[in-house]
């Protein structure tokens, strides 16, 4: 039988360190509970003489280094199997499994290798004595913060399932939205990738041999036909240069949005563009009412949901402009007039509704109501604009490519001048 070394808390308040023998974690945990200890660690000893350990790491110990290094080798775990994750959790929740348990279920059943060893590493914190967050927070690659937040929210309220349904819900919402982005924009790219190709053939094996016909009898070349010309040239001669300048441009790119400053910068523009930016703040608004409109109803207090759904808006700029709502909430100040500086996130009739929601103690059901409306009215906007990027870009490569052509052959009506 397995032995355990403990360190726990004892009913006068004392740190007290031991070993045990059980069957497995549970039955440890289940004899130390009999003792009346709190446990603070618990970790399986190697099989050695008088149950000390001999060196060796132990299968349930290993767990974590040996789940860690398989995470840190390359292996992600994709938004799929984690929707899955969260959504069959919910219901093992639901249907009165307790939660370790639940875990061990959903570790033994996942077919994915990174999956099964990070389930097995929240698990083993979990039983440990942590909180399913805190356990979730060591993890941010996995779990993102906002999801950390709402599962704290969760267990602090005694509505996990909830919470853990209502992600779900968020996760499928998302995927099937980039879904319906990458598949209108799939015909867009690859018309535009086949045309770059195009377009490069012309500039590096075309254009030089259309430009020999010229030199040869001296002509005197348009402007339109030089310029291309030239940027044949340019192509030809330092075509590897400026590849490599694009690749460190991008790098440089990714690098600087990575950091704080750069992230604020380029959220702050994409905030300003005349069409983009509305969108986005749309978007967020709507991600916003809806967490803090579930989470009121599921009996969150309006600070503690405030602060979670804060976190879902995922523009930085936007969220510290309700951070500091936030403080006027809790100087007793309303929801609605508090949030009326955050004029990019919410217009005036949706201040005005909050406003009215509030006074009439139904704040939650309005705001996931005010959800719904406007992410019915941004999948339109969505489709609309998928729907002309389509022949904009169409008429954006006719249109280079018609010009490189014009190009070519204005000079042809004026060669037989040089030939007489």
């Amino acid at each position: 039988m397995p032995t355990y070394s403990y360190r726990a808390i004892t009913p006068s308040g004392t740190i007290t360190e031991g070993q045990i023998e059980a069957g497995g974690r549970h039955d440890a945990f289940r004899q130390m509970e009999g003792r009346a200890l709190r446990p603070i660690s618990l970790t399986e000893l190697a099989g050695g003489p008088n149950g000390k350990p001999n060196g060796k790491v132990p299968p349930s110990s290993a767990a974590s280094p040996v789940s860690g290094a398989l995470w840190g080798g390359g292996q992600r775990i994709t938004a799929r199997v984690l929707e899955n994750f969260t959504r069959l959790l919910s219901s093992l929740l639901a249907a009165g499994v307790p939660l370790s348990r639940a875990l061990v279920i959903l570790h033994k059943e996942t077919s994915s290798p990174a999956a099964r060893a990070k389930w097995k590493e929240v698990y083993d914190l979990v039983v440990d004595g942590m909180s399913l967050a805190d356990a979730m927070a060591k993890s941010p690659d996995t779990f993102p913060r906002v999801y950390v937040a709402m599962v704290e929210a969760g267990e602090t309220g005694g509505f996990l399932d909830v919470v853990l349904g209502q992600i779900a819900d968020f996760q499928s919402r998302e995927k099937e939205l980039r879904a319906k982005v990458m598949a209108a924009l799939l015909y867009p790219t690859i018309l535009l990738v086949l045309a770059m190709a195009v377009l490069t053939f012309l500039l590096v094996f075309f254009i030089p041999r259309f430009q020999l016909i010229f030199t040869g009898f001296g002509a005197q070349l348009p402007l339109l036909t030089q310029l291309i010309v030239s940027a044949s040239d340019l192509l030809r001669g330092y075509g590897p240069i400026l590849a490599v300048g694009v690749v460190v441009g991008v790098y440089w790119m990714r690098s600087w949005l990575v950091s704080e400053q750069g992230r604020r910068a380029w959220e702050g523009w994409i905030l300003r563009m005349p069409v983009i930016g509305p969108l986005v703040a749309r978007f967020a608004m709507a991600r916003f009412c809806r967490m803090l409109g579930t989470l009121l109803g599921a009996g969150v207090p309006l600070i503690n949901g405030l602060n979670v759904a804060r976190r879902s808006i995922g523009n930085q700029v936007l969220v510290d402009a309700v951070a500091a709502s936030i403080e006027r909430v809790k100087e007793g100040k309303q929801l609605g007039p508090s949030l009326s500086d955050c004029r990019h996130l919410f217009p005036g009739s949706v201040l005005e509704m909050i406003s009215v929601a509030e006074e009439s103690a139904k704040l939650d059901q309005e705001l996931v109501r005010i959800a719904d409306v406007t992410e019915a009215d941004l999948d339109r906007q969505l489709k609309t604009a998928v729907a002309m990027a389509e022949p904009l870009m169409l008429f954006g490569i006719a249109a280079l490519i018609g010009t490189i052509f014009i190009g070519m052959v204005i000079p042809i009506f004026t060669l037989q001048d040089y030939i007489k």
